[in-house]
């Protein structure tokens, strides 16, 4: 009962703020979430054994999140003229190398704050346990900002309804009938019969979402969710009798199992953290589902995958018109 009502007051408020705050208030809000997960994968490392540097990682962590807000302004649907002196193409590409510069250079900055550690012996794992925050949380979070801006939110919400189906079909289905283990090593409680139920549980739902965007899209115009006509796509369905272009069915799936695919790879992942550091949840925020990082687990990897779709094509069936 405490993990539904959880979810009832979350998800509204999620949904609230993915279409309605601007851009600057959702990348605070955003960024919050990835400081409490940070907090919350430090306790983790620290119980076993690590001392991740915490101040450099929120540092870097700080300056991802101020590249992704910049990327995500520069490339909103009506971006300034030009920046720092520089015109608006050279801006976004210089901020596009941003997130490459900082991968490579951040190792290289934990390593040598890690030349005061003692012993030295501590040195190389405190560095890479600390580095591998970024990847996990900075840049796979920042994806959020940059999906939120226009109408591109409309996609971000489909996203996030894939991962949260799946989570659910997984949940209730291997509670019910699973019978055999997925990951007994890492994750005792995952079955193979939830897993499918979740791939099946996507589709399913991805193939509702495309299928009626038009009230969908009505319903969100409405209550002044979605601005009118804030979104397009492409390639009837058959028999579909609508006067806009649904994504074709293909599409629909390799998207569907591709998000729900890394969703419970992400799960897995998280699920492994904690099997090692002997904790049965990351943190104990939110009544009745754990620590933030158990409930965004999912979304840390279907988030950078949701983005080679949207950058890839998917792009077109949301565009604003």
């Amino acid at each position: 009962m405490t993990r539904v009502l959880t979810a009832a007051i979350l998800i509204p408020i999620v949904i609230l703020a993915l279409f309605k705050a601007p851009l600057w208030l959702f990348a605070m809000l955003v960024f919050g979430v990835a400081v409490l997960a940070a907090h919350e994968y430090f306790g983790m490392v620290k119980a076993q054994g690590y001392r991740p540097f915490t101040i450099t990682s929120y540092v870097l962590l700080s300056l991802t999140f101020l590249i992704t807000y910049e990327v995500a302004r520069l490339t909103g649907e009506a971006p300034p003229p030009r920046i720092f002196g520089m015109g608006y193409r050279a801006a976004v590409v210089l901020l596009f190398w941003g997130l490459p510069l900082a991968t490579v250079l951040a190792p290289l900055l934990y390593l040598l704050v890690s030349l005061g550690r003692d012993p030295l012996s501590r040195a190389l794992p405190d560095a890479a346990v600390s580095y591998m925050l970024l990847p996990y949380v900075g840049f796979t979070l920042g994806v959020l900002p940059v999906l939120q801006t226009g109408s591109r939110a409309l996609f971000l919400m489909y996203l996030m309804i894939l991962v949260w189906c799946g989570d659910i079909a997984a949940y209730y289905v291997g509670r019910a009938i699973g019978r055999h283990k997925l990951a007994p090593r890492v994750s005792p409680g995952k079955s193979w019969e939830g897993a499918v139920a979740s791939v099946v549980g996507a589709v399913i739902v991805g193939w509702a979402l495309f299928r009626f965007i038009d009230p969908i899209g009505a319903l969100l115009q409405s209550i002044h969710l979605l601005a009118p006509r804030g979104y397009i796509h492409a390639s009837p369905l058959p028999g579909g009798q609508t006067t806009m272009k649904v994504a074709p069915l293909w599409v629909v799936i390799i998207f569907a199992v591709a998000v729900n695919i890394a969703a419970q790879l992400g799960d897995l992942v998280e699920s492994a953290l904690k099997r090692g550091a002997g904790v049965k949840d990351s943190g104990t925020l939110l009544p009745g589902h754990g620590g933030i990082l158990d409930r965004i687990d999912a979304l840390l990897f279907a988030l950078p995958v949701g983005l080679i779709f949207y950058l890839a094509g998917m792009s077109s069936y949301f565009a604003q018109v």
